[in-house]
């Protein structure tokens, strides 16, 4: 069997001390005035006890502090960097630069976000302007959908997502998504899997709060296009593995499974970092064919010894009459930033059509 691969690098390093010099030596290129030993100490003290997204922060505060000139002049100096940088995720500084010193400057800093955006995201830095004039942010966001550059189109769906991971929450937003409806009707139809995904992500934080009406809107679409139906199972995928009824039958999931099931995982005792493999058997007790959605949901061992459950997708398939099926799904188990795991018993359940119709376990050492 060959070795598991090895996990990634900290993303934090991306902003590491050779990046930081990389970008003191352009920008000293582009405003000769740059200060670039003053702008290296700050972004280098205390540089190993910042999280990635206080690195971003940090190599903003240090430009403004060590390049010379007005906001407005900085910015065009940040612009002049922008395609020399030649990596997405760095480019985020120059929207946070904007979002931290920009705020007075309305309308200037909204259409620097929108070229700062086509070299990585201002995903993030975009959210502070909505909080600061919501009404006004979203009438500018809504224009760049129209925008040729899908990079800004899909900023003014994903910029204004009121859940957006790692962003800070639009509050308003969560409350009343109904401010965005423009936004997200006139992209649902662009020619950009990138820009309907964010669609749909967009759609999915709104169910968390909302799920009627997502539902409502979803439900006299024609999915019958590919890519509308696409959007929708997307947009729905949170319900879906919650076992919802209306999100089921929107998706032809809707009738209860008519199965006899079986799970079954191995090892049936592992240690962190092996492979668990889980073996689901069904059987149709029905005369006719079904369409099934196919999760699994494990109940992971808490630091206090209760457990919190994951659901997780599987497959979704047409079971005919009376027909018989074995799937097979592995997964590696280890830690990730944003899951902890402990030693003890971890229980398994096989989930079809929202209900759960087998179960079984493992011990995690």
């Amino acid at each position: 069997m060959p070795p598991e691969p090895s996990p990634p690098p900290q993303l934090k390093e991306w902003f590491d001390a050779a990046r930081y010099r990389a970008i003191a030596k352009e920008l000293a290129s582009i405003a000769p005035k740059f200060r670039a030993d003053d702008f290296m100490k700050s972004v280098l003290d205390g540089l190993e006890a910042r999280s990635l997204m206080q690195r971003v922060h940090q190599c903003a505060v240090a430009v403004d502090a060590a390049l010379p000139g007005t906001y407005q002049q900085k910015v065009r100096a940040l612009q002049k960097l922008a395609p020399r940088i030649g990596h997405e995720f760095v480019t985020i500084f120059l929207g946070d630069f904007v979002a931290t010193y920009g705020l007075d400057d309305f309308d200037f800093s909204m259409e620097a976000l929108r070229f700062f955006t086509v070299f990585g995201s201002a995903e993030f830095a975009v959210r502070p302007f909505i909080l600061a004039d919501q009404k006004r942010a979203l009438q500018m966001m809504h224009a760049w959908t129209a925008d040729p550059d899908e990079k800004v189109r899909r900023l003014a769906s994903e910029g204004s997502r009121p859940r957006l991971p790692w962003g800070m929450r639009l509050q308003a937003l969560v409350r009343d998504p109904e401010p965005t409806a423009k936004i997200l009707e006139a992209l649902k139809d662009d020619d950009s899997l990138f820009v309907r995904r964010s669609v749909a992500n967009h759609l999915n934080d709104i169910t968390k709060d909302h799920h009627d009406y997502v539902l409502q809107r979803l439900e006299v679409w024609d999915l019958e296009r590919e890519h509308l139906k696409w959007i929708a199972k997307h947009a729905c995928r949170t319900l879906i593995k919650r076992g919802h009824p209306r999100a089921l039958k929107l998706f032809g999931f809707g009738k209860k499974a008519e199965v006899a099931a079986k799970l079954a995982a191995s090892p049936s005792r592992l240690e962190l970092g092996q492979r668990l493999t889980l073996t689901a058997a069904l059987t149709s007790t029905s005369s006719r064919s079904q369409r099934l959605a196919i999760d699994y949901v494990v109940h992971y061992v808490k630091a206090s010894g209760g457990s919190a459950e994951k659901v997780f997708k599987w497959t979704e398939i047409d079971l005919p009459a009376h027909a018989e099926i074995e799937l097979v799904k592995s997964q590696v188990v280890r830690d990730f930033t944003t899951r902890k795991h402990y030693s003890g018993r971890h229980r398994v359940e096989l989930q079809v059509n929202g209900e759960r119709v087998a179960e079984t376990m493992f011990v995690l050492a």
